[in-house]
């Protein structure tokens, strides 16, 4: 039995089917695979014979809801767009209900790090305030061949059951982008623009963003600026 029972999983960059093997076992499953390059498309339909109707052969950034209701997202994501492919992920966030996928290391622990640390930012802060982040474990390069010359780890997201409460979504995501676009700067200076004079007196402005947790960046959205 799974530990977190799905019914319909998607499979992002497949590559030369890695994993893909193994999930096409599972069998009582939907299961979909998006891949964007056109020889590992043809490499994928030669040698799995059972993907041939379950490959999308797309940019996943500009790719649509592969399923209607929740599903799952697994994969060994590119490291190039891992950022990007969280940051498409969210906007499904309603519908993901898990996500397991192996990132550069560097990059999983910035999703993972909480205030404080100097690697959280914006994917940290992002992606926490809709979902829980769990860092299962790291990858040595030897697993791979030929050997990358990065170090890689394993992370799983599942949708927070308490999502900070926030004025919109919109006001959020423009608050922690504007002030961790200035990070080394107080949070009086680098969102200045974003509030008015007598709310950036408050002592929490005397802070800087890294220091901020998920839910100080939501409760300061309602004395934004209309």
């Amino acid at each position: 039995m799974r530990e977190r029972p799905f019914h319909q999983l998607l499979e992002v960059g497949p590559g030369a089917g890695a994993l893909t093997k193994y999930i096409l076992e599972m069998g009582d499953i939907k299961f979909r695979t998006i891949e964007v390059d056109a020889e590992k498309v043809d490499y994928l339909q030669r040698n799995f014979p059972l993907l041939r109707d379950r490959i999308i052969h797309q940019d996943f950034l500009e790719s649509n809801k592969p399923f209607e209701g929740r599903f799952t997202v697994v994969g060994n994501f590119p490291y190039n767009i891992s950022s990007q492919i969280l940051f498409k992920i969210l906007e499904w966030k309603e519908d993901v209900e898990c996500v397991i996928g192996m990132f550069q290391k560097e990059v999983a622990q910035r999703i993972a790090a909480r205030e404080g640390n100097k690697v959280y930012g914006v994917l940290s802060v992002l992606v926490q305030a809709f979902y829980d982040v769990q860092f299962l474990f790291e990858v040595h390069e030897q697993s791979f061949y030929p050997p990358p010359r990065v170090k890689s780890a394993v992370i799983r997201l599942l949708p927070r059951k308490d999502t900070p409460h926030m004025r919109t979504e919109k006001d959020f995501f423009r608050l922690v982008k504007t002030a961790f676009n200035q990070r080394r700067k107080t949070l009086r200076n680098a969102v200045k623009e974003l509030f008015d004079p007598e709310t950036l007196r408050s002592d929490i402005f005397d802070k800087r963003a890294e220091q901020l947790k998920v839910e100080d960046f939501a409760r300061l959205t309602f004395a934004m600026k209309p």
